[in-house]
């Protein structure tokens, strides 16, 4: 009998890669486990999900295109029920929430609504990447959709480490001289600069600033992604995005409703001001995105567009305004995490000499370091014994890093869980330890 099946080198190679293979296995055993206290998913607060207001959210934008835009009933019928615009159906009102949460005053026709930020991320790569020369700098840890967007499409990713808290530019132009030295083109600096996942770094004012001169002077672009620059953490400012200093049109925005709305919808956008000459669909870059979206995804579900365009109407386009309970529920859980992790980590033990952690000014995540590997076995048992997940940071690398540190995302817990969780999470450093020292 002749056998059928697909062998493994037959597949493409990226889906082999680490990272993708670990965050299967990260949802595999949060799916394993589902009464475990989970520090693992980087999700939004669930109290306001209410699926009876997404008829609301939904009559909130019908109406605005009754009143507001004076549609007829067919028309209405028409945008929302047919494939519509590529580029999307509610750019005016994203280019008001920018205007009056990020300070960037974005033409709407600049804008193209995409199915989720890691659509936006991926049109971006393949746009801008057109050689096999052409690479991506990317920090060093780093968010794992990018590196698999990338790797989706043959592209070349160049590392560059974090240091002393922030992305320094003597690190990105050491990165970018030796991808030179190479023989490849550096062409896009990605950056989380407000709160990253994973490691919760916020740049200054002073290095957003410094890299936007260095990607000026040296004829770059950065891709900015900001899904949790709203969320800072009480007493600490937040600082002006990358976009809004972006005086030389260096930057392209990637912004995304899954954290301020809710991720159901998987609405996201890109807000690119530059223009290219010779494209024949137009004069925009984004007319150059929405090209390469039509051939991806067509069009984003205008239904999904329409219940987030009623949110932003009925929070007058202001999303701090609208998520100002769940930012301070942030801020509290990331101080309760911290003060938990002081409680139970304080004494004058080795154990305690050897287990840090960062405190973010905002964001989701902690970087917790730790005296053991904290690799998928170890998060195997402290699921299986103590009922405690978390995420290993080495899966945030593109080879090695990170391997005795972990992430603990306090999102989505109540202050209880996360003080009940930190107990148990010591328990588990102690075995892990004793563990250690027998082998």
């Amino acid at each position: 009998m002749r056998d059928s099946s697909i062998k493994h080198y037959q597949l493409f190679d990226a889906l082999h890669h680490d990272s993708l293979l670990a965050m299967s296995f990260l949802n595999e055993i949060c799916g394993r486990y589902p009464e475990a206290i989970s520090f693992a998913p980087g999700r939004p607060l669930e109290d306001d999900f209410n699926h009876e207001l997404l008829s609301q959210y939904l009559e909130t934008y019908i109406d605005y295109l009754r009143r507001k835009l004076n549609y007829s009933e067919r028309e209405i019928a028409r945008v929302l029920f047919q494939y519509g615009k590529t580029s999307g159906i509610i750019q005016p009102l994203i280019a008001r929430h920018l205007a009056n949460d990020e300070g960037i005053i974005a033409d709407p026709d600049d804008i193209v609504v995409t199915v989720g930020a890691q659509e936006a991320m991926l049109i971006t790569l393949r746009v801008f990447c057109t050689s096999t020369r052409d690479v991506v700098l990317v920090p060093e840890p780093c968010y794992v959709g990018i590196v698999g967007a990338a790797r989706l499409l043959d592209i070349t990713i160049v590392p560059v480490k974090e240091t002393h808290g922030t992305l320094e530019v003597k690190s990105v132009a050491e990165a970018c001289e030796s991808a030179r030295k190479e023989g490849l083109n550096p062409v896009l600096l990605y950056l989380v600069p407000g709160y990253a996942n994973p490691s919760g770094v916020c740049l200054s004012l002073e290095a957003r600033l410094a890299l936007l001169r260095y990607v000026s002077e040296h004829k770059l672009y950065i891709l900015e992604d900001n899904p949790y620059g709203l969320f800072a953490r009480e007493g600490s400012a937040t600082v002006a995005t990358l976009k809004s200093l972006d005086s030389e049109k260096r930057v392209i925005y990637v912004g995304s409703f899954s954290k301020t709305c809710f991720p159901g919808a998987r609405i996201g956008y890109l807000y690119a001001d530059q223009h290219v000459e010779g494209f024949a669909g137009g004069k925009r870059i984004s007319d150059v995105f929405s090209s390469v979206k039509s051939m991806l995804t067509v069009n984003t579900p205008p239904i999904a567009q329409a219940v987030i365009g009623g949110m932003l109407l009925q929070s007058d386009c202001r999303l701090t305004t609208r998520n100002r309970r769940n930012i301070k529920r942030y801020s509290d859980n990331l101080l309760t995490l911290a003060k938990a992790l002081h409680d139970n980590f304080s004494d004058a033990s080795d154990l305690s000499r050897e287990v840090n952690w960062n405190l973010p000014d905002g964001g989701f995540f902690t970087v917790v370091n730790v005296p053991f590997l904290a690799n998928a076995a170890a998060l195997e048992r402290s699921a299986q014994r103590f009922g405690i997940l978390w995420t290993p940071m080495q899966d945030f690398y593109l080879e090695k890093g990170g391997e005795r540190s972990l992430r603990l995302s306090s999102s989505l817990l109540s202050g209880e869980e996360i003080q009940q969780g930190i107990k148990r999470f010591k328990e588990f450093v102690i075995s892990e330890v004793a563990l250690q020292q027998h082998q």
